[in-house]
């Protein structure tokens, strides 16, 4: 018997799904496409919600920014859930090693008690932030419209999450359990702490999605973490005998400035689509800017010291240097 094997090309009939091919024609596309372009519902819902009836279920008008196309509002990162999976587990297995190389040798054991104290009153309050983070960007992910930026900011409400985490497995390290009740303490009544509470419980209820993209994640986000990873823990406890605390809390300025790449371009592509959207996105930031440094010098206060006002000034010069080139008039 005389078996003759052939190999066949198939062509298929289409290259991808065909909202995808919308954007990007019939031809391969990324999962990050595949899983984002034209995802959106647009029709056909079934009520409206009841506790605002006045909108759709998912509705452009929730928001002042106007877009012709929300897809437009890409994450340069790429991430949908496996690529974000991924790259947070990458993250996570050298944050393990950090700890297991800090552990093993010591070096909290190692701080000074004073520097170990400071450390954890700056830090632990920082947890209730952090949470306000991960419920703010719910909210943008719940009350927004257009896959590609609501996607995006359900992962990063996720991550808001896991910097808490991270915080909390900071403190129960240096000390006892009681470190996160006192955290918990100063940030309902240590006064250095009341101005940027109210800021994180205003945010919660604001309505507009956008509006509170700027306001958390552009404003004060973008404050906060320079201020008090990179000023406080990268420079002022390390040079105090605090490195440990800057190999275990590694993950979260590193996060940030990948984070901010998403943020920059949101900006950047919302206010290029029309000059309203350019004021609009301006006068958010410039309110919110203000607010968040109003609300943050009590802290970098506690945290610095006298030099607090200074790093105050560099960290908000920095922001608006971002501002500036995401297209904002600062």
């Amino acid at each position: 018997m005389n078996i003759d094997l052939q190999a066949r090309e198939i062509q298929p009939l289409r290259h991808t799904f065909a909202r995808v091919a919308a954007y990007t024609g019939d031809k391969p596309a990324s999962r990050y496409l595949e899983a984002t372009l034209g995802a959106q519902p647009s029709a056909n819902f079934h009520y409206r919600p009841t506790w605002e009836p006045e909108f759709e279920l998912f509705d452009t008008r929730r928001t002042a920014v106007k877009m012709k196309d929300w897809d437009s509002l890409r994450d340069p990162r790429q991430f949908y859930y496996a690529t974000w999976t991924m790259a947070r587990a990458r993250q996570q297995d050298a944050m393990e090693a950090n700890y297991q190389f800090v552990e093993s040798r010591g070096l909290l054991d190692k701080m000074p008690d004073a520097v170990r104290s400071h450390a954890c009153d700056v830090l632990m309050p920082l947890r209730h932030v952090a949470w306000g983070g991960n419920m703010n960007n719910c909210t943008i992910c719940a009350r927004g419209y257009g896959t590609a930026f609501t996607a995006p900011a359900m992962l990063h409400a996720m991550d808001q999450l896991g910097v808490a985490q991270y915080l909390t497995r900071l403190g129960l390290a240096m000390d006892e359990p009681g470190v996160l009740d006192a955290g918990r303490n100063a940030w309902l009544h240590d006064a250095h702490w009341q101005v940027l509470r109210r800021y994180v419980e205003d945010t919660l209820v604001l309505q507009d999605p956008f509006e509170l993209f700027i306001a958390q994640n552009l404003a004060l986000d973008g404050l906060l973490y320079p201020l008090m990873l990179g000023h406080f823990v990268d420079e002022h406890l390390a040079l105090q005998g605090g490195t440990a605390v800057a190999m275990l809390t590694a993950f979260i300025p590193e996060w940030h400035d990948e984070s901010a790449r998403w943020i920059d371009a949101v900006v950047k592509v919302a206010a290029a689509e029309s000059e309203g959207n350019r004021r609009l996105l301006t006068d958010w930031y410039v309110t919110y800017a203000w607010q968040a440094r109003a609300a943050l010098t009590p802290v970098a206060e506690l945290a610095l010291g006298e030099v607090g006002a200074t790093a105050m000034q560099e960290v908000r010069e920095a922001l608006d240097a971002r501002a500036r080139k995401a297209g904002l008039d600062v």
